[in-house]
């Protein structure tokens, strides 16, 4: 968190807020002109905003950042006020342009494309921004993301989630019927209704019921439902582990007021995980991102660490509490002495992604502390040999 304070600025931001690749010198890959805002900046107001209540809120320049990210998002990343999903805010875009230009669609994103369930994540974090700092802009825009998001929603079955994973954000067009990503977007719809907002109440009931019926049920089955979440991919079929992952999550926060049975369902959704995204290095259970990538990135490795230490510490599991502490010490050993991340362990130099060098990786630690406060207070030794 230190070093990343150091981060230069760049039109008003710090430069990991709206560069996706960069070096550990803050130097963007210039080959690599696509970013992912609503993951990257939802996912990093998150961290810093649990890491600014972590630290008791001594320290004002964890909020700062996380408004910093917010700006972007309100600011510099929404479609335009028009079509389908007007002022929404976007999936992928384009490095160095301030503000996104209308056809900037980046990635498996074709250029007028935006994803759903990004703006979930978006929204549910500009929402906790607000009640952080009591902003309005930002509870203005979670609005706004909830009711594009409202008005599109669709009856899911056994073969289509809510809605599509991609859409042309002007005419509604989808592409891919499974999105397997719900849970940020019933997170929202949760927080603006304690927030008073009971406009959304039937479609928050509608989506509960299809993630209750439909989805958690196919974590015993093929996993069908937890198709597509990652920006870089398209293929309809291609199942992720952070999907499931998050919402064992909120399982978890929200235990019987959301779900009587989540023992048995966080279980499910995270046996679908173990069996599907686990492997071994080092001899060390970890975490990989989805049937088309099997390595263990910073923010998924860190995100099933952390999932499963909940899980460990709401039923009692010794054995389950020690495999998720290594899988989280399997990713701390990506931080070099001068704390400079590496989004993936066998990466040859620090840096790359920043959602899985940092944005996407701190709340998972404070998770974990938060479920086993004596993490805190030591440090593991690496295997023998250390991490490549």
């Amino acid at each position: 968190m230190n070093f990343y304070q150091q981060c230069p600025f760049d039109h008003g931001y710090p430069r990991f807020v709206c560069e996706t690749f960069l070096d550990a010198s803050w130097t963007p890959n210039t080959e690599r002109t696509d970013i992912i805002p609503s993951t990257q900046n939802g996912m990093g107001i998150i961290s810093y905003l649990k890491f600014h209540a972590m630290s008791a809120q001594q320290q004002p320049e964890w909020l700062a950042t996380a408004c910093l990210l917010g700006d972007y998002l309100v600011k510099e990343v929404l479609t335009p006020d028009t079509g389908k999903y007007p002022a929404f805010t976007r999936s992928t875009g384009r490095r160095a342009q301030f503000p996104q230009p209308a056809d900037c669609g980046s990635q498996s994103d074709r250029p007028y494309e935006i994803q759903p369930d990004k703006g979930g994540i978006a929204g549910f974090a500009l929402l906790q921004l607000f009640e952080a700092t009591g902003e309005a802009r930002y509870l203005a825009q979670a609005l706004q993301n909830a009711r594009v998001l409202a008005a599109n929603q669709q009856d899911g079955d056994d073969a289509h989630s809510p809605w599509p994973f991609r859409v042309d954000y002007r005419s509604g067009e989808g592409r891919g019927p499974i999105s397997g990503n719900m849970t940020y977007i019933l997170r929202l719809y949760d927080l603006l209704a304690a927030h008073g907002y009971g406009e959304f109440s039937t479609q928050r009931q509608a989506l509960w019921r299809w993630i209750k019926n439909h989805q958690i049920p196919s974590a015993a089955g093929d996993g069908a439902l937890f198709a597509q979440f990652f920006e870089d991919h398209d293929t309809p079929t291609n199942r992720s582990a952070w999907a499931p992952l998050n919402l064992a999550r909120y399982l978890l926060e929200r235990k019987d007021w959301l779900d009587q049975d989540w023992q048995s369902d966080c279980r499910s959704l995270i046996d679908f995980v173990r069996a599907n995204f686990t492997h071994q290095e080092f001899g060390l259970t970890v975490c990989h991102e989805q049937d088309e990538d099997r390595q263990a990135w910073g923010g998924v490795n860190s995100t099933y660490g952390a999932v499963l230490a909940l899980y460990a510490g709401a039923v009692e599991s010794p054995s389950l509490a020690s495999e998720a502490r290594q899988a989280l010490n399997f990713t701390l050993y990506s931080i070099d002495e001068q704390g400079r991340p590496r989004d993936l362990p066998q990466s040859g130099q620090p840096g790359g992604w920043q959602e899985d060098a940092h944005t996407d990786v701190i709340h998972n630690y404070v998770d974990a502390m938060g479920a086993f406060p004596q993490w805190g207070d030591s440090v593991d030794v690496p295997p023998e040999g250390g991490f490549s």
